[in-house]
């Protein structure tokens, strides 16, 4: 199950990035998951929510955005949604010198902190 090495290595950016905001917790966590990326939403769901066990991000809300898989024709242009299982040659003129466009995402897109300070003190205040 892959998707538990997705979630810690999720878990352990944003439990970096909020030591450095000097957040103590997380209240929600955005991922936008392309629908070719190989990723099974519940299972990451599951993982996730283990993961964050014991970290800042325990009891964090995952949050995920499907991005459709989307395809385009170099010689044509024509630009299409491939579907599951993906259709990589073109509707259009049948080619096969394609490039996918979207639908291999796995990226953070937002954290929201529960309780990050305002103010962060500058390199003189420590």
């Amino acid at each position: 199950m892959h998707e538990m090495s997705l979630a810690l290595a999720v878990v352990d950016q944003i439990d970096g990035a909020a030591r450095f905001e000097r957040a103590t917790s997380v209240r929600s966590v955005r991922l936008q998951v392309g629908e070719l990326a190989g990723v099974v939403p519940d299972a990451l769901a599951f993982s996730f929510e283990l993961a964050c066990t014991g970290t800042v991000l325990e009891g964090a809300e995952l949050i995920t955005e499907q991005v459709a898989g989307r395809a385009r024709c170099r010689p044509c242009t024509r630009t299409w949604a491939t579907g599951m299982p993906p259709q990589l040659t073109c509707p259009g003129c049948g080619g096969a010198d394609t490039e996918l466009l979207s639908g291999r995402e796995l990226q953070i897109v937002s954290v929201s902190w529960h309780d990050a300070p305002q103010h962060r003190p500058t390199h003189q205040e420590r």
